[in-house]
C-alpha cells in the first residue's frame, strides 16, 4: 500500500473519530431517528476537486433512499500507478466516454474507486446527497436499476485472472460500508453488475462479492 493511500489517512485520523462517534449523543447523528454513525466516513475527492467537466443537462435527484449497491469495473488499464494524479486522470476518462461516446449527461457511476484506493465521485451531487443520507442521484451504470441502486465502479479490468490490488479492496469494503450505514442497505444487497445484464462486469469481482458482504457486515459491527 502506497504512502499517500487514503486508508492509510483514515487509519491515522479516525481512531478519536471513532470513539467519539461511539459515545455520541442521539443529537449528534447524521439524520434524525439515526443512531451515531460507527462507519468512518472515507476520503472521497468531489467532482470539483478533480475538476470534471458539469452535466450536460443536470442530474436527476431522487428524494427516497436507494435499495441496493451496484458494483462494476470499468475495464480501464491495470496500472500500477497508484497516485491520486492517477485516480484524477482515469476519473476524466470514464467522464469523456460516458458523455462522450455515451452521450450521458455525466458519468453514468456514483463512485469510482482507484486500483490505488482513491475515492472520486462520479456523477455530480452523488457526494452531497450521500453525506445528507436521504436521497441519491439516479445514475447510468445497470439497467432498470438506476433509480434504485447507487452504482459504485472499480478502476481496471478484472477478468483473466486479474484480481484487485489490496489498497482498492480495502477502500471498496470501507465505501460499501459507508453508503449501507448511510442508507440503511443491508450488504446482502450488494450485487455485481451482472446480476441484472448480460454482461461480463464486473469480472472477478463477482465472484469476491460473498467477501465484499461479510466485510462489509464486519464493518458496520
Amino acid at each position: 500500500m502506497t504512502p499517500e493511500n487514503p486508508l492509510r489517512r483514515r487509519l491515522l485520523l479516525a481512531g478519536a473519530a471513532g470513539v467519539a462517534a461511539a459515545c455520541a449523543l442521539p443529537g449528534t447523528a447524521h439524520a434524525a431517528g439515526r443512531t451515531a454513525a460507527t462507519v468512518i466516513e472515507p476520503d472521497i475527492d468531489s467532482t470539483a476537486e478533480w475538476n470534471a467537466r458539469p452535466p450536460r443537462y443536470g442530474v436527476n435527484v431522487l428524494y427516497r433512499r436507494p435499495t441496493k449497491i451496484i458494483v462494476h469495473h470499468t475495464v480501464g488499464e491495470n496500472t500500477s500507478d497508484f497516485s491520486r494524479a492517477q485516480a484524477h486522470a482515469h476519473a476524466h476518462w470514464v467522464q469523456d466516454l460516458h458523455m462522450d461516446r455515451n452521450g450521458w449527461t455525466d458519468t453514468g457511476y456514483n463512485f469510482v474507486v482507484s486500483r490505488g484506493g482513491w475515492i472520486t465521485e462520479g456523477r455530480h451531487r452523488s457526494l452531497e446527497t450521500l453525506t445528507g443520507g436521504t436521497s441519491f442521484v439516479q445514475g447510468a451504470h445497470t439497467s432498470g436499476q438506476n433509480d434504485q441502486a447507487v452504482g459504485i465502479a472499480n478502476e481496471g479490468a478484472y477478468h483473466d485472472g486479474a484480481v484487485p490490488p489490496d489498497a482498492q479492496w480495502e477502500v471498496l469494503v470501507l465505501l460499501c460500508a459507508y453508503v449501507c450505514e448511510q442508507y440503511g442497505i443491508a450488504p446482502h444487497r450488494i450485487d455485481g453488475h451482472m446480476d441484472y445484464s448480460d454482461t461480463l462486469c464486473p469480472g472477478v469481482l463477482q465472484d469476491m462479492l460473498p467477501q465484499l458482504r461479510s466485510e462489509v457486515a464486519g464493518e458496520l459491527g
